[in-house]
């Protein structure tokens, strides 16, 4: 008998786990087992997986949740460790309405975008709790730390939607309403300043186009439209989702078809609509095969690559066979493979080609039309455009403007070399009118630009002397190499 009393009186006087005293409140025990080991500062307890901070914080003892989080050596605590629920000690005080540890927690940084295992927030679980206890102080504490009144649960449900329309629950309805509201207006603020920014970055992307003036503006109205609708999204209108047009580009080789692609793919990308900026650039070469059943799995490997993005297909006149009788050809079943697709939503497709021979494509298949429904022809470059695009390739090839490309353009034949102040749209216009035939520039377009520059700066370096010191010099192209490069060009 004695025995069992021993026992009993010795587990009476058993120390108390740190668990234990953070939810009595008892500091000073929390601290002598921090001393002894400061490793218990994120012990889990048995079952709950519960830190001293979550018990501590659920059961609103303040003192200790202070002195928890301001220890910082040896161990630091947990501020968003998860209990077995998925829950942080920031859920714990939300749930029983701990509004002064809920705070303390709140002014050291804690989520209130945190999710439980079932999704929901610090706020879902205090709005359940005031329904309880009919006090919304921690519903306030939280609000007033931005917590998001539109943050849905696992079953889809905001902190709003789990109040009835019962009497009694008025004013807590109206405080969250109220709060929807300004963090929609506050959301539709930094959506505005957000899209700011993405207009200003498409605007210097189309600063590197020289003409395409009518699909600049169609760019421009597509950028703008798709912003807007984020607008409205963030305001908390309900608005149908824009699925970009497949195209067609028409013009002559030269005429900047593949640039305008690759930007179209960075606008698509930068407003949302498409999850890539990829561009896919195939030939018939890429798409047919030689012999009977090779296209379609051909075909269908290139379209699988480029989901996601744009398929940009450039000559695509060379699928459809210059006489009908061709029946080998097997470009018009990639063709056919590549309409097959098109209205999934999966790939934007823009065929590229000549004008006139890209009537055969349009008339090849009956739905060509219905799925192709922007066509933009790019025009030859002018004189005056195409020396607006050397001044504009030598700056851009020198532009520090953009840090991921930095590298590609460093490892250029250009990078570092400029041009000379004489050098103007009008002189190098009037060198280009002179020394070349409008027949080549007809032929040739923007293609004509890189085999200039490059040619002029091999007749900087013929024209220099080992001996020249003059950095200014040595990186500068005159109109004298410009001439020489066209003049060479040209033979």
């Amino acid at each position: 008998m004695q025995r069992v009393k021993d026992q009993q009186l010795s587990r009476s006087t058993k120390p108390a786990t740190i668990h234990a005293s953070a939810q009595s409140g008892d500091l000073p025990a929390v601290q002598r087992r921090l001393r002894d080991n400061p490793s218990l500062i994120n012990d889990r307890n048995p079952v709950m997986a519960n830190t001293p901070l979550h018990v501590a914080a659920g059961h609103n003892s303040v003192e200790v949740v202070k002195f928890l989080l301001n220890i910082s050596e040896p161990e630091k605590v947990e501020l968003e460790a998860m209990n077995m629920y998925g829950e942080t000690p920031l859920h714990m005080a939300a749930k029983n309405g701990c509004n002064e540890a809920a705070g303390l927690l709140l002014s050291h940084g804690a989520s209130t975008e945190a999710k439980a295992n079932n999704g929901m927030t610090p706020l879902h679980l205090s709005v359940w709790h005031s329904l309880r206890a009919e006090d919304s102080s921690t519903v306030k504490t939280l609000l007033e730390h931005n917590a998001d009144c539109s943050a849905k649960d696992n079953e889809g449900m905001t902190p709003l939607n789990h109040l009835s329309q019962g009497p009694g629950n008025e004013k807590l309805q109206s405080l969250l309403k109220s709060y929807l509201e300004e963090q929609r207006k506050q959301r539709a603020v930094e959506a505005c300043s957000h899209t700011k920014a993405k207009m200003d970055e498409l605007e210097t992307e189309l600063s590197k186009l020289v003409g395409l003036h009518e699909l600049k503006l169609q760019l421009r109205k597509w950028a703008k439209g798709m912003l807007l609708d984020e607008r409205r999204r963030a305001l908390g209108l309900k608005v149908g989702s824009r699925r970009p047009p497949h195209m067609a580009f028409l013009g002559n080789p030269g005429t900047g078809k593949t640039m305008v692609a690759r930007i179209l793919g960075k606008l698509l990308f930068m407003v949302g609509i498409l999850p890539t900026d990829k561009v896919t650039e195939v030939q018939r070469t890429d798409l047919v095969g030689e012999f009977v059943g090779h296209t379609g799995p051909k075909t269908r490997r290139v379209i699988k690559e480029a989901e996601g993005g744009i398929l940009f297909v450039d000559e695509a006149y060379r699928l459809i066979p210059m006489q009908k009788s061709d029946d080998k050809d097997y470009g018009l079943e990639a063709l056919e493979e590549i309409m097959s697709v098109m209205d999934s939503g999966k790939v934007v497709v823009i065929f590229a080609g000549y004008s006139e021979p890209m009537k055969r494509v349009i008339s090849s298949n009956e739905g060509f039309c219905r799925r192709v429904t922007k066509f933009f022809t790019f025009d030859d470059f002018t004189i005056q455009d195409l020396a607006n695009i050397v001044l504009l390739k030598m700056e851009n090839n020198n532009s520090n403007g953009n840090k991921n490309n930095e590298k590609k353009m460093e490892s250029g034949v250009l990078y570092g070399f400029k041009l000379h102040c004489e050098c103007t749209v009008e002189n190098v216009g009037r060198l280009i009118e002179v020394e070349t035939s409008e027949k080549q520039r007809k032929e040739m377009n923007g293609g004509l630009v890189d085999p200039l520059l490059v040619n002029a700066r091999e007749n900087l370096d013929l024209r220099l002397s080992f001996d020249c010191m003059d950095t200014d010099e040595l990186v500068t192209i005159t109109l004298e190499d410009l001439r020489a490069g066209l003049r060479v060009f040209s033979r």
